[in-house]
């Protein structure tokens, strides 16, 4: 079985347009794949920045210059003086 040239030209273009429309699907496919991984970094970078202010928050919260006033306006506490200091012995019993 002997194929006709305008056949085999035929035949060649329709391979040709089939690799064609493999390399433009692969391509397509790829850059999917790279706008979801652009968009995974970006959401790991804002995580990232979202853990640091709350580990920054949570030392400004912890911290005496912010525990000392809240203590004194809601627990009504107050800094003692030297004369009503105790200091106690950590001896055994």
């Amino acid at each position: 079985m002997r194929l006709s040239s305008s056949s085999l030209v035929a035949l060649s273009v329709a391979l040709l347009l089939a690799a064609l429309s493999l390399v433009t699907w692969r391509q397509a496919r790829a850059l999917e794949s790279l706008a979801e991984l652009d968009h995974l970094r970006r959401e790991l970078s804002l995580g990232h920045a979202e853990r640091l202010d709350l580990e920054h928050r949570i030392q400004m919260l912890e911290s005496r210059s912010h525990v000392v006033p809240e203590a004194q306006e809601r627990l009504g506490m107050r800094t003692p003086t030297a004369a009503e200091i105790v200091l106690l012995s950590g001896g055994a019993p």
